[in-house]
């Protein structure tokens, strides 16, 4: 007697959400990946179509939970803003991210490097970037005729999706990032220090301006004194 087995139905089939393994292996990495992301939620918040997601499981296939990998930075145009626990691309119009960061930690392998490569080419990654924070190296491919096609001078490189600008610095960890509106993306201390910096010049301000009104005030009592008096003097004052 044979039993027949009923595949599973698709909707039955489990995409999980996470992997167990941490997002980041050292703070350098972690800071970056941040970094990264970050910067680009900021660059898109005023367009409600542009997704941003960090250390996000993304499904190409229905059906397949084993085809997937999850970039430490993509991001996808066409998409809402809005809380995902993975990213399944049949539930999202069939819209692949279009651009993908990965930032390298020193326990990453060229063999794990190739097999992402090979997974956002075949799937349809229009530009790709590698950053490596502990020597400085930056690598980028967009796509091309042939599939994803190296960038040969990353220096000055704009993104022509994101419209930011990378710029090599003099040694490791010295990357910039330029965002759209000239601004370089920065961490969360470094903009927390802006911050502080602006406030103390507003409050600086503000007192400059209340020692000018407190001057002006002062003088325009003793010119009021001073009339009052040549007016008890019988000096006549307009």
């Amino acid at each position: 007697m044979s039993i027949a087995i009923t595949p599973a139905r698709r909707s039955e089939i489990e995409y999980p959400d996470s992997d167990g393994q941490p997002m980041a292996e050292n703070t350098l990495q972690f800071q970056w990946i941040v970094t990264i992301k970050e910067g680009l939620e900021a660059a898109f918040r005023n367009d409600p179509n542009v997704f941003v997601a960090g250390d996000l499981f993304w499904y190409p296939e229905e059906g397949k939970p084993n085809v997937r990998t999850a970039p430490d930075i993509m991001a996808v145009f066409g998409r809402p803003k809005g809380h995902r626990g993975s990213y399944k691309q049949w539930e999202e119009a069939g819209i692949a991210p279009q651009v993908v960061f990965e930032v390298l930690s020193p326990s990453n392998r060229p063999a794990e490097t190739i097999r992402k490569f090979r997974f956002y080419e075949r799937y349809g990654v229009e530009e790709y970037y590698i950053y490596n924070p502990d020597n400085g190296d930056l690598s980028g491919w967009l796509r091309g005729s042939a599939g994803l096609e190296e960038i040969e001078d990353m220096n000055g490189h704009t993104s022509p999706r994101l419209g930011v600008r990378f710029e090599a610095g003099e040694g490791p960890d010295e990357l910039r990032i330029i965002g759209p509106d000239g601004r370089p993306f920065a961490t969360y201390m470094e903009l927390f220090e802006d911050r502080e910096a602006l406030r103390e010049r507003a409050e600086a301000e503000h007192e400059r301006a209340e020692a000018e009104r407190q001057r002006a005030e002062a003088a325009s009592q003793r010119a009021d004194r001073l009339a009052a008096k040549l007016r008890e003097l019988g000096v006549e004052t307009e």
